[in-house]
């Protein structure tokens, strides 16, 4: 049985929620109104998990999530709105700690929640055996490590010069957003690859989401809205509600969004941004590197990346959040490597370079 603490301010919503996940018969539930409730009752009840709306009176969610998770840390999956706003509170949600979030479809009060019933419903499930990662940094931090001095966490590194033509590819799903930061900042500016991310989420979370990134790293970070040539150095974040995919245009390889793809069950697809990777890279130009996240997206692919020639990193049990992406692509024979999420980052600049060494602060090549 898993212990469900649901908060929300809306009695009509907690009444909804409460029948939902009572049908399941597997749940035992308690409710909460708001920020302040909910850690009482997260002391009384001893949840396995909790769902936490984002917009409350007397305690909003996030400053309850910020307590609860210095008192008594556990699974939570945030509710929010589809709004830019919410977007953001639920990507700061993250950083303090929460395992996932949930875009309601219809607004605060959504009594339209049972078209999304089945992605809810197995984001709770996943939430309540999730691994917990300390939060990485305060709320509403705006500091951007381009104009900050930043000692690299990757070091010594092979030199970055004359490294190739290639392409990263990224799958990640439920605990993607943190783990992918945590990657992308220990990369340095010059890394001489693009690198195109398959995150799992609604379209307006993966604009906030590249906005975020794009500040914190010294890379640069973008959504891909459109069509884009590649560049080396340049992160690419497939747009949510579509599916990212691999062309080519007047000869350059292109990173473009597509309509989501019925034949795949996520989006945005890996499985489909690997396959299309592979119809316009050889093998030996493609990094793929699976992430946190529940089900198998991509872990076909993958494995028929490295079988042909090409790399593959999985996230290892020891620091992934939800481990069955990651544990599909081993279980299939398709991982190169496997690797703790904080050592990531150096095999994916040992993979595409040579030799180099870094300063601190400043990266040099000879």
């Amino acid at each position: 049985m898993i212990r469900l603490l649901i908060v929300d301010d809306s009695a009509l919503m907690r009444r909804h929620l409460q029948q939902l996940f009572e049908a399941e018969g597997d749940f035992i539930l308690d409710t909460a109104r708001n920020g302040r409730e909910a850690i009482e009752r997260a002391r009384q009840f001893d949840p396995d998990v909790i769902t936490l709306d984002i917009n409350m009176p007397e305690m909003d969610g996030l400053t309850c999530l910020s307590m609860l998770m210095v008192e008594q840390p556990r699974p939570v999956v945030m509710f929010s709105s589809l709004t830019e706003q919410g977007a953001m509170a639920s990507l700061e949600a993250l950083a303090l700690g929460a395992v996932d979030f949930f875009a309601k479809p219809g607004g605060t009060i959504s009594l339209n929640i049972d078209q999304v019933r089945e992605c809810l419903i197995d984001k709770v499930r996943a939430a309540a055996d999730a691994r917990l990662k300390k939060a990485r940094r305060p709320a509403l931090e705006t500091v951007s490590s381009k104009t900050a001095e930043v000692e690299p966490v990757v070091e010594p590194t092979p030199d970055l010069a004359g490294a190739g033509n290639g392409l990263v590819l990224i799958g990640s799903s439920t605990g993607g957003p943190r783990t992918l930061e945590g990657i992308l900042e220990q990369l340095p500016a010059n890394y001489p690859w693009p690198i195109v991310v398959a995150q799992h989420m609604p379209a307006n979370f993966t604009r906030a989401f590249a906005e975020r990134m794009d500040r914190i790293t010294q890379l640069r970070v973008v959504e891909a809205s459109r069509p884009m040539p590649l560049e080396a150095g340049t992160v690419y974040i497939g747009m949510g509600n579509s599916d990212v995919v691999i062309g080519n245009r007047v000869g350059k390889p292109y990173v473009m969004p597509k309509p989501e793809n019925a034949d795949y069950l996520w989006h945005p697809s890996v499985s489909l941004l690997v396959k299309t990777a592979m119809q316009h890279f050889a093998p030996s130009q493609l990094i793929g590197a699976m992430l946190t996240g529940m089900g198998h997206d991509g872990a076909e692919e993958m494995t028929e990346l490295k079988r042909c020639g090409g790399r593959t990193v999985a996230e290892s049990k020891d620091t992934a959040v939800v481990f069955g992406m990651p544990a599909e692509l081993i279980r299939r024979g398709g991982a190169s490597e496997i690797q703790p999420c904080h050592a990531i980052a150096t095999t994916l600049v040992q993979w595409c370079a040579r030799k180099s060494t870094i300063t601190k602060g400043v990266s040099s090549w000879r």
